[in-house]
């Protein structure tokens, strides 16, 4: 198991592809802090899906939109499980607001989920790397929307857009700690976030005409390319987003 030894925090793990990438990373031998909101009856079915891996699991309640809360659950998660190697940054939310109906509350829930939770979630786990002198791995579950225009969701593509360039500068800025710094960016995948769309035919309809893969991506192939970034052998990958998207990014065109 590639990740023996090793203790995993995955942010926003209680559902869809977050909880995918707790149990896989489980499953490579890690343990793992799962996150979210509320210890609610889907937070408490997300431990027992891990613990039946066979791995040590623990739940920890934060908003990672919250600055204070980023650290804390840091911090929270190192008193549990006695050390902390990898961070995957999974949290996000989305809101569909054509531009100029946009609201301020909108925006700023999206981008303080999105954005800086990641930021200061990486920079609590990159001090506390620093203080125990030795490496570790970040990872950020990003979108193909860091690239691609998607209209009607103009804050969330700002946030992953501001996601790659903070996964690129802080990848050279914690180079020399050891710290490698990636992001994973999923095209359209089979998660409750996409529930609508998957009951909607003509739209889904639509949507695979622009994915050469011919489906929806599921939230276990979000999971093992987390799991390699994870992993030793990746260890000189840093700085770049790994897109898994069934070859939408390079084939879509607006119906």
């Amino acid at each position: 198991m590639r990740l023996q030894n090793q203790v995993a925090l995955v942010t926003g793990s209680t559902h869809g592809i977050g909880l995918g990438i707790a149990v896989r990373l489980a499953e490579e031998g890690a343990d793992v802090v799962i996150n979210g909101r509320e210890e609610d009856d889907e937070a408490r079915a997300s431990l027992e899906q891990v613990r039946a891996v066979g791995r040590r699991v623990c739940f920890i309640a934060a908003d990672v939109s919250q600055v204070e809360q980023c650290r804390r659950l840091v911090h929270g998660s190192v008193e549990r499980m006695g050390r902390l190697d990898i961070l995957v940054n999974n949290a996000g939310v989305q809101t569909h607001a054509a531009f100029l109906d946009a609201e301020e509350d909108d925006y700023d829930r999206v981008l303080d989920v999105n954005l800086r939770g990641p930021f200061f979630l990486a920079q609590a786990f990159a001090r506390y790397l620093r203080e125990q002198g030795r490496g570790g791995r970040i990872i950020n579950n990003s979108s193909v929307h860091e690239e691609l225009p998607h209209p009607n969701f103009t804050a969330y593509c700002a946030s992953k857009g501001g996601l790659k360039m903070l996964m690129r500068n802080i990848a050279i800025e914690l180079a020399p700690l050891g710290i490698t710094v990636n992001n994973v960016a999923p095209g359209a995948v089979e998660t409750p976030i996409n529930r609508e769309l998957m009951n909607q035919p003509e739209k889904l309809a639509s949507l695979l005409q622009n994915i050469p893969a011919g489906r929806l991506g599921r939230p276990h192939d979000v999971a093992g390319v987390v799991a390699f970034l994870a992993s030793p052998d990746a260890e000189y990958i840093t700085g770049t987003t790994l897109v898994v998207d069934g070859g939408l990014l390079w084939n879509y065109s607006e119906q």
